[in-house]
């Protein structure tokens, strides 16, 4: 059965797919470089993720899968993981469009009925790293991943966080304190967001038998424009402080 939080990001998912993601795959699923966040940072110029051919990859709240395409383009053996039925319907319609095939499987973050041990690598983009109670999803990240390999995930800044109003685009102020940061809830949103000030990432991701290899603080380019949809951040903003950020670590 279904936390409320889980509940609550189906919910908000389902609409953001009628909204935009739905009709955004089509663009997303073609590109052939891989990019990263609202911003489109490519992966060429931030390095993390490197050759993935023949390696077995996990996506976490994969939304419409494209991150998975990517992958699969390079010779991975990608399964997307979501919890959310309308995204997946929107991935698995952009297989039968492209060609490009792989599992999807209906599930959160937190509890993923895949066998231990399976894969080589464990990626989100804004997926469970953003929607899925860190102390659930990582131990599961852990239990998916073979000895050696590697977890990437993408969310928001903690200094996003921490400017962050409860409406409106973010401010140069300090909005909520870095102490105690975990469960976010805005107003007139049924969908509840995770973060963790750094200090509790580096503990909660040694605890479960992680070695941090890299934290990716990204920054808008020169000609980046305002998103459109996703417009609580300018460009003007992300050239001067990081909206996203990518970890990246290794299971011992």
């Amino acid at each position: 059965m279904s936390s409320p939080d889980v509940s609550g990001n189906v919910a908000a998912w389902t609409q953001a797919n009628a909204e935009f993601t739905d009709a955004a795959a089509a663009h997303q699923w073609s590109r052939d470089d891989i990019v990263w966040g609202v911003f489109g940072i490519p992966e060429s110029t931030v390095g993390c993720i490197g050759d993935v051919a023949g390696l077995d990859v996990v996506e976490l709240g994969c939304g419409t899968a494209y991150i998975s395409a990517w992958l699969a383009k390079r010779g991975a053996r990608p399964v997307g993981v979501d919890p959310t039925s309308a995204q997946l319907e929107t991935a698995r319609r952009m297989q039968r469009e492209t060609g490009i095939e792989f599992m999807l499987v209906e599930a959160p973050g937190e509890s993923v009925p895949l066998p231990d041990a399976a894969f080589d690598l464990t990626i989100s983009e804004y997926g469970a790293s953003l929607w899925a109670d860190p102390y659930r999803w990582i131990p599961e990240a852990a239990r998916l991943l073979r000895s050696g390999g590697r977890l990437i995930f993408l969310t928001n800044s903690n200094l996003m966080m921490l400017v962050a109003p409860p409406v409106g685009r973010l401010t140069e102020q300090l909005q909520r304190p870095l102490f105690g940061m975990y469960r976010t809830t805005w107003p007139g949103e049924v969908s509840t967001e995770f973060h963790l000030p750094h200090g509790e990432w580096i503990r909660l991701l040694r605890a479960n038998g992680f070695e941090i290899e890299a934290l990716h603080e990204l920054q808008a380019p020169e000609d980046a424009q305002d998103p459109v949809y996703y417009d609580y951040v300018t460009a003007d903003w992300a050239r001067k402080w990081p909206t996203e950020e990518i970890w990246v670590a290794r299971k011992q």
